[in-house]
């Protein structure tokens, strides 16, 4: 039997995940997080923590970390956990490769750093679907909060990142470089509202308007029926209109460029200068 756990990061609002077989203890960690210090730039480790304190409470075999996108609100924990599980397997949509030349130029990375996805063990398909262990899932591709954003289908429950929130919530915003209003829409309303209507959502985030409790999981009926943004009565030209008239008021995430610079890289962190301290670039006056 196919299990869920989730596991919340209150710091970034972030959900992160693990899939796993009760039967053959199989195990997909989806979307982990790196805890981030802006203030004194110190990286933490307890939401790593608990993911593997999980795994080995359940005696869980990781076969994948699997990156709905390159976030731009937390680091991600992934080389932290390949530390402690070295056989599993990081992949990630293939349009990362589309992400990485976009900032690499805004941080002016240079030749060193490659754009061919070659960070990451594994890049996926649209479409493709995947087999771990005994856990089976189809990658759907889903752009407009980034060109590179990946949904993951297991059976009966997706997986969405940042690109459809809970209904009282809405969407993502799609005012990031390669984001797209439209693009969105189409990854939701001819993807994802077309699963069949008790498809379980799963977010990567909750930011609990009105201080309502922690809610992370709601169904394709639901979400068609009361998303606050998008749902089977909104047009494509009056989602596109608010989407981009909202993202232009929205305040950039507090962790974007830390975030950004170490995702692209598959998580890992700034290589050390010549004196021993790993530094991240954080561009002036970026309009």
């Amino acid at each position: 039997m196919m299990r869920v756990q989730e596991f919340y990061d209150s710091a970034t609002n972030t959900l992160s995940y693990i899939v796993f077989d009760e039967d053959s203890k199989d195990a997909i960690i989806l979307d982990p997080v790196l805890d981030y210090d802006v203030g004194s730039g110190k990286t933490l480790t307890p939401s790593v923590e608990g993911l593997i304190r999980f795994v080995r409470e359940q005696r869980l075999n990781v076969h994948m970390i699997l990156e709905t996108h390159a976030h731009a609100d937390h680091l991600s924990g992934s080389q932290e956990l390949k530390k402690f599980f070295p056989a599993a397997i990081l992949a990630i949509g293939s349009r990362i490769t589309e992400v990485q030349k976009l900032f690499k130029d805004i941080y002016n990375f240079g030749e060193h750093f490659p754009t061919d996805g070659r960070q990451f063990d594994r890049l996926l398909q649209d479409g493709e679907k995947v087999r771990a262990g005994q856990l089976n899932f189809e990658v759907m591709y889903t752009p407009g909060h980034t060109p590179a954003c990946s949904s993951y289908l297991f059976g009966e429950m997706i997986f969405t990142g940042d690109t459809l929130f809970m209904p009282d919530y809405g969407t993502g915003r799609c005012d990031f470089p390669g984001g797209s209003a439209r693009d969105l829409y189409r990854s939701i309303t001819q993807k994802i509202y077309k699963l069949p209507a008790e498809t379980r959502i799963f977010t990567c985030h909750d930011y609990q308007p009105k201080g309502r409790p922690l809610w992370f999981m709601a169904t394709v009926k639901e979400s068609l029926q009361q998303n606050i943004q998008l749902n089977q009565d909104t047009s494509e030209e009056e989602f596109v209109g608010f989407r981009t008239t909202r993202d232009k008021k929205l305040e950039a995430p507090r962790l974007l460029h830390p975030s950004v610079q170490v995702n692209i890289d598959a998580g890992h962190l700034p290589k050390p200068e010549s004196n021993g301290l790993a530094y991240i670039k954080i561009p002036l006056n970026l309009s």
